[in-house]
């Protein structure tokens, strides 16, 4: 209990006479507050309140619907990224009112997990664009396969992209336990074990690393290519599987082929 408003507390003085006792800076701040309140009070009771700005109308921009247009988009997108440039589109309140009916994206991006690779940023895309699905080092797992499969199978989407970046830490991991020979904690370990039969031996240091970055891209996009359901909606040219690897460098996304 706060104890100035506890029993046997002292009466308080009355509102004029602590107003009289104030300084006059104090005064003035007061009288300040109570001509203020009443101006809000006047504007309320006329409803002189500012309109809301008019909601824009929903994005006109066309969405791809083939696995060429799709990877136009998407770097177009990351040049605005890379250049600060960004649009940020597909986030006005008409754009989230129509997505309440459904959706449409236009790719599935398996990520990492790492805080510095955010496909929608570094794309340059909003609400509704695209299916994002990340796990540390773009392990797949039945969850995560079910998830990609997801956007192509169930809604037409006509592109997945395998992204992995520069400095992974989940690579990084997995190559300095195969050379090391020590166990990651719990369940990270299950990770470098997915990674590690991508690791580049023939390279050492950072160039191993790097060059790792790559093989498990490549790697995880050929696995998705051969998933049977996907593999047909490849072969009809109504989806493809592509890798690529963002540099935190430059910020540009480059293809891995």
């Amino acid at each position: 209990m706060n104890s100035d408003r506890a029993v046997g507390a002292q009466p308080t003085v009355s509102a004029h006479k602590r107003f009289a006792l104030a300084s006059p800076a104090r005064r003035a701040l007061l009288r300040f507050g109570l001509t203020g309140a009443a101006a809000l009070g006047a504007t309320a009771a006329l409803g002189a309140a500012p309109a809301a700005p008019k909601p824009p109308a929903p994005s006109s921009r066309p969405r791809p619907s083939t696995p060429q247009e799709a990877l136009r988009e998407l770097a177009a997108g990351n040049r605005r990224w890379r250049t600060f440039r960004e649009r940020h589109p597909d986030e006005s309140p008409a754009v989230r009112q129509s997505l309440t009916s459904g959706q449409h994206p236009f790719a599935v991006i398996l990520g990492c997990i790492d805080s510095r690779v955010a496909p929608e940023l570094l794309f340059d895309q909003g609400l509704g664009d695209l299916f994002v699905v990340r796990s540390a080092g773009e392990v797949l797992d039945e969850a995560v396969l079910g998830s990609i499969a997801y956007g192509p199978l169930e809604l037409g989407t006509p592109l997945i992209v395998v992204l992995g970046h520069q400095s992974c830490g989940a690579v990084t991991a997995a190559v300095k336990a195969d050379q090391t020979g020590e166990r990651l904690p719990a369940h990270i370990q299950y990770l470098a074990d997915q990674i590690a039969p991508n690791i580049d031996h023939t390279k050492a240091g950072d160039a191993c690393i790097a060059s790792t970055i790559d093989a498990n891209v490549r790697a995880v996009r050929a696995r998705l290519a051969a998933e049977p359901d996907l593999a047909a909606r490849i072969d009809t040219g109504q989806l493809a599987v592509v890798g690529a690897r963002y540099d935190l460098t430059t910020q540009r996304v480059n293809r891995v082929v």
